[in-house]
């Protein structure tokens, strides 16, 4: 070695210095026992701290104090010895008179340190910023579900007061066609309550249509079936999952049906079977309610009913067929949606035909 050439120990260790001083980073360079050997202008700067003294303060003694964790200087001293990094590491920071900061920290062994100068060099990132940011999304998030009950509570009472109207002056009214569309006005209105129960119920994301349905067909039946030793009212399901907005179509669908059945199919004291039947294959689905009643009129009327316009729309709505059938005995009506990929050669093959 030439006599003015310098160990690569502390060229390096004059480079790290160099580098440590120079970062735009909070950085902090540290010996074995955590004495603090070198400070960024950054660090200084964000934290407060007189560049003039830093030099020479253990990591604990920094500030006020605020530096003194236990927990970090065990991991810090793990470090040193080279049994494991900090990475990610998060503290809060609380100094007397200024606001509180959430840190990340990272530290590592330098790795020209010898045995009797081990260097530790310790990252400081502030993310109070992105962290109140996060509270702040999280505490709308919340409002806005308190919000959306409080609707569901409101949009409930207000279709129990429509019912309750309607069934009054269902009693009232002297004809019997009046009456007629008033109870079934006041039939779909609970129907419509109680799917919306069911929805609100289920929150927000996807909805599990088995529990959806039975607790639909459960509130159905009990609001318009009078024994329930004579008249059946269930439902068969996969564990298929979908979207809250198909899923509210779905038990329009299935509101409009079973109503349908239990309006039509059954004499006042016939007893029988309702059915709600679902099952799907990946983006297949069917959707079916059949029951063991009278069957299907021999002679249909010439124009649907209006429960009947309602089904068809929704149908198209979700891109499914209806097919209705008797089945000897009772009526099966089947709403069907039918997924048929299109490859992309075929596509091509199409638009050339349409040119």
């Amino acid at each position: 070695m030439a006599p003015h050439e310098h160990p690569p120990v502390i060229v390096g260790l004059n480079l790290g210095l160099a580098l440590i001083a120079s970062s735009n980073a909070p950085l902090l360079l540290l010996d074995k026992n955590l004495v603090i050997i070198a400070a960024s202008n950054s660090f200084c700067r964000a934290f407060q701290v007189d560049s003039a003294i830093v030099e020479g303060c253990r990591l604990s003694e920094l500030g006020g104090g605020e530096w003194n964790k236990p927990q970090l200087e065990s991991m810090l001293h793990a470090t040193a010895a080279g049994y494991t990094k900090i990475e990610g590491y998060e503290i809060f920071l609380k100094v007397q008179g200024r606001a509180d900061k959430c840190l990340v920290l990272d530290a590592h062994k330098l790795n020209y340190s010898t045995e009797d100068e081990v260097r530790l060099v310790l990252s400081v990132t502030d993310i109070t910023e992105a962290r109140i940011a996060e509270q702040i999304r999280e505490d709308l998030v919340r409002e806005k579900e308190i919000l959306l009950q409080e609707l569901h509570h409101r949009v409930a009472n207000s279709l129990q007061i429509i019912a309750g109207v309607l069934m009054q002056n269902a009693r009232k009214v002297q004809s019997d066609e009046s009456r007629i569309h008033l109870v079934d006005a006041h039939q779909r209105v609970m129907s419509v309550a109680a799917l919306q129960k069911q929805l609100a119920a289920s929150g927000k994301g996807n909805v599990e249509l088995r529990p959806y349905f039975a607790a639909l067909c459960q509130s159905i039946g009990a609001s318009m079936i009078r024994d329930h030793d004579q008249l059946t009212l269930e439902v068969n399901a996969d564990d298929s999952v979908t979207t809250a907005d198909t899923s509210v179509s779905l038990g329009l669908i299935v509101t409009e049906l079973v109503i349908n059945a239990l309006k039509h199919a059954f004499s006042p004291k016939q007893g029988g079977k309702i059915l709600v039947d679902y099952h799907s294959l990946g983006a297949n689905w069917t959707l079916c309610v059949s029951d063991n009643g009278a069957g299907m009129p021999s002679a249909p009327t010439a124009r649907p009913g209006l429960g009947t316009t309602i089904v068809q729309a929704l149908a198209r709505q979700l891109g499914a067929t209806v097919s209705v059938g008797d089945t000897s005995p009772g009526t099966k009506v089947s709403v069907i949606h039918t997924y048929v990929p299109v490859l992309v050669g075929q596509v091509a093959e199409q638009a050339d035909h349409a040119v």
